[in-house]
Parts: structure tokens; sequence; C-alpha cells
């Protein structure tokens, strides 16, 4: 890029979706398309917007970070959406994930625990046209039971168990994602299913978020 020049965003994310979700096995065309639609730039301070497209987690403010793309698109993709699922998004951060699940499920609710980050997550939101997503100031360990139930549920934090709430929210063929705290300090993504039989868990990946913390309304 020219010296004075400005990014070519779009081409930027063809480049991230090609190289680093594609080439690494995120599989599902939607998924695959939708992080090449949202515009991830505009989810980050206006001084990373270069940066927007690496793949690294970068700080948004309110000691939070937006996640790298590949972490992203691998949550989601484990959510295993059709299109027509109300779905549930802990820890809203810049409204990043929001956007991507809005693009891939029919109702989307985000809930963050710190209120300045809420309300911007929900001014970018509202201005790149995504209606129907609800934004919601609160303790997201709590989840939002007067929207209940939800065919997919994503937490962007760790936590030490799935909160009992969250999982009494997640409506029968349910699925939710969520990084869990191991006894040594490690994180593991798990994926639980509701099942008729009962809850179902499978650990996905190694990961590292920041800890599930009580909302402060």
């Amino acid at each position: 890029m020219l010296p004075g020049s400005k990014p070519d965003h779009r081409a930027l994310r063809q480049e991230m979706v090609r190289r680093q979700l594609a080439a690494r096995g995120i599989r599902d065309e939607r998924v695959l398309a939708a992080m090449e639609r949202v515009p991830r730039e505009e989810f980050v301070p206006a001084s990373l917007a270069s940066q927007a497209h690496e793949d690294t987690p970068l700080p948004i403010g309110g000691g939070q970070t937006i996640s790298q793309p590949y972490m992203v698109a691998y949550m989601t993709e484990a959510l295993a959406l059709r299109g027509d699922e109300r779905v549930l998004d802990v820890g809203t951060g810049s409204g990043y994930q929001a956007a991507i699940l809005a693009e891939l499920a029919g109702e989307v609710f985000t809930v963050e625990r710190d209120a300045a980050l809420a309300a911007d997550a929900a001014a970018v939101l509202s201005r790149l046209g995504y209606t129907h997503v609800a934004c919601r100031h609160g303790d997201g360990r709590l989840g939002l039971p007067e929207a209940a139930p939800f065919h997919g549920i994503v937490v962007a934090a760790a936590a030490r168990s799935a909160p009992p709430a969250l999982l009494a929210q997640l409506a029968p063929g349910g699925r939710l994602v969520l990084p869990l705290e191991g006894e040594r300090g490690e994180q593991v993504l798990v994926l639980v299913e509701r099942r008729a039989d009962g809850l179902a868990r499978r650990e996905l990946s190694l990961v590292r978020f920041v800890p599930l913390v009580p909302g402060t309304c």
C-alpha cells in the first residue's frame, strides 16, 4: 500500500477469509461469507483499523479485546446455524460477533456488562443496519430469560463451569459454545448440546479468553 493511500478493506477481508479461515479448516460456506461481508474495521478503534484483519485479538477499551477472526469463525461454525434461529451472544464487546451472528440467524440478542461498550456496540450495529440485533447491558451469566429459549448461545469469556442460567435457556436441539477454565489454569472451548436425553458436552480446542465476571447493573 502506498503511503497516504487508504486500505482496501474488502480485499483485506477476502484475504483474511482465504488465509486465516478457509486454509485453517473453517468449512461452513455461510460462515465464510459472513466473515467476508461484515466490515471488521468498523468494530475496532479507528487507530487500529489498518490492523483489523490481522490474525490477532485487538484492544477495544474497558480491558477487553475483539477476538481474532479465526476464533470468531470457529465458535460461530460450532453453532451450526441454518438461518432462522434465535441466538444469544454473551460478551458483546465491540459488537463484531453479534454482527456475524446477525448474518446467519433470525434474531440476535447480545449482553455486555460494560455500559460504555454496550452503548458503543449498539450504535455501530445500528449504523450498519443490523436492526434485528438487540443489545443489552447486564450480567451475561444470567442470560436473557425474557427472550429465551435460544437455539444458539456463544460466550466470549471463560468460566469455571457453564452458567446454570445459560443451560436453562438453551432450546431443545440448541448449542452453547463457551470457554471453560481447567484446574491448572488452561482453558478449553466446549460445545454443549441439549438433546432429547439431556445435555451432551464435547471439548473442541484449547483457547485463551478473559474471565467471565458479574455485570455492573
